[in-house]
């Protein structure tokens, strides 16, 4: 374990996170390279008394993994990935990022849902559900998790699976950071090949109704190797198309579909599913000011269509916003089997800004929240990794009552010290 106090030269780029606004300096940061050095960890600050927040790829929005004057747990060095091609399986360490998940299974045609952009953290993205491109084929990434490896508060190594500690593997998809430090997953891994298709179609605000209400009609019968989405970003244009995950001739039909909508304006690639899970990593590049608020969406009616155009209102610096079709594997997925919720989604909405003047923060904050409290009215709920500063409040809309009364129990039971609670806090009991 590498042990990193201020003074150190390495100091303050191992401290750094996605978001830009984020300048806490811990006391120390440990990075750990193995399983026993993260019980060291855990061990160190139980013995110090330091506030513990645990580093994967450093996406959160709040940067919750950065405690000011506490102990940051950094899993960056533990970034392994073994694939087994013939039981499709892989084995990914806790500090591990998507796009190194992505490269190790494509060398054998082979992928999981793995968000969307690759430099983000797996073990964050999977425990928090993992939208992605492969989502509607083949599930979630919590979905394709066939076993967690987690160090619990106490230091002990706990292995969940649905043969062993089936509740805290039912609590860890889609739960969270709450219950411990995952250190290790094992997916299943599915036959996708190596090639997709990326569609995008260009439309001005004041034909957005008309072209989005089609949209909504044509998500109704898509093929699942489709992901449907849409977009007003910087620009000013809405943006409506497609990712297809397969060979890009079977999406034909689909594009002559969209190209009866009209516009002049369009982009059509083929890509590798490397560089598809690559494409917006430039535009989600760190060092930058960003903040984001999310939604669910169980339907998208003409009074919803309208508020999406509106993005909230006149805004000096109005934010972009986006829609990803759910559905699919996604909801073939009992609600119940999973701490994940909300599976009969329509579409995840989400706002989100990004800036690099400090002098700009409060209007980039105050333009995004404006557009979620618009769309708020016809949400349904939120995904828990799409959360910000909504606080317990935002915790209740992730989950049911009755999910968060489970979820409360397992916490009672690996972390009634509220020891991990620099996350989406699922608070224990009072004791």
């Amino acid at each position: 374990m590498e042990l990193l106090t201020p003074e150190d030269p390495s100091y303050d780029r191992a401290r750094m996170v996605w978001n830009a606004m984020v300048d806490r300096r811990p006391r120390l940061i440990a990075r750990c390279s193995t399983t026993d050095d993260v019980v060291r960890a855990l061990t160190m600050a139980r013995q110090q008394g330091l506030e513990v927040g645990v580093r994967c790829g450093g996406h959160g929005v709040l940067g919750l993994a950065v405690p000011e004057d506490g102990l940051m747990i950094d899993l960056t060095p533990m970034g392994a990935v073994r694939v087994d091609p013939l039981q499709r399986k892989a084995w990914v360490e806790g500090g591990a990022l998507l796009g190194e998940l992505d490269a190790a299974s494509q060398v054998h045609g082979l992928a999981t849902t793995a968000g969307n952009v690759s430099h983000t953290g797996v073990g964050g993205l999977t425990l928090g559900g993992g939208m992605g491109w492969l989502a509607r084929q083949h599930g979630l990434a919590c979905d394709n998790v066939s076993a967690f490896f987690m160090v619990t508060a106490y230091g002990e190594l706990v292995r969940a699976s649905a043969e062993e500690n089936k509740e805290l593997f039912w609590g860890l998809r889609g739960g969270g950071g709450n219950f411990g430090i995952v250190t290790e997953f094992e997916f299943h891994l599915h036959d996708v090949g190596t090639r997709s298709l990326v569609a995008e179609y260009a439309f001005p605000t004041g034909e957005g109704r008309r072209v989005l209400r089609s949209w909504c009609e044509m998500n109704e019968y898509a093929p699942r190797q489709a992901t449907f989405t849409a977009a007003i970003g910087s620009d000013g244009l809405l943006a409506v198309g497609f990712v297809w995950v397969g060979d890009p001739a079977h999406a034909d039909p689909l594009q002559r579909a969209f190209e009866s909508l009209g516009t002049s304006e369009r982009r059509v690639r083929e890509l590798s599913y490397v560089d598809l899970q690559r494409m917006d990593d430039s535009v989600e590049g760190h060092h930058f000011r960003r903040y984001s608020k999310g939604h669910y969406l169980r339907a998208f009616p003409d009074e919803a269509i309208e508020v999406f155009l509106e993005r909230g209102g006149p805004a000096e610096h109005p934010p972009s916003v986006g829609l990803q079709a759910y559905g699919g594997a996604i909801a073939d997925v009992p609600d119940d089997d999973t701490a994940f919720s909300h599976r009969a989604t329509l579409f995840e909405w989400g706002t989100s800004a990004r800036w690099s003047d400090p002098a700009e923060d409060a209007a980039r904050v105050s333009a995004a929240r404006d557009s979620a409290t618009a769309l708020e009215p016809f949400a349904s709920g939120v995904y828990v990794n799409a959360l910000t500063d909504d606080g317990a409040e935002g915790v209740r809309r992730a989950y049911s009552p009755e999910k968060l009364a489970r979820l409360t129990a397992l916490k009672n039971t690996f972390d009634p010290a509220n020891v991990f609670h620099l996350n989406q806090n699922i608070q224990p009991d009072p004791r």
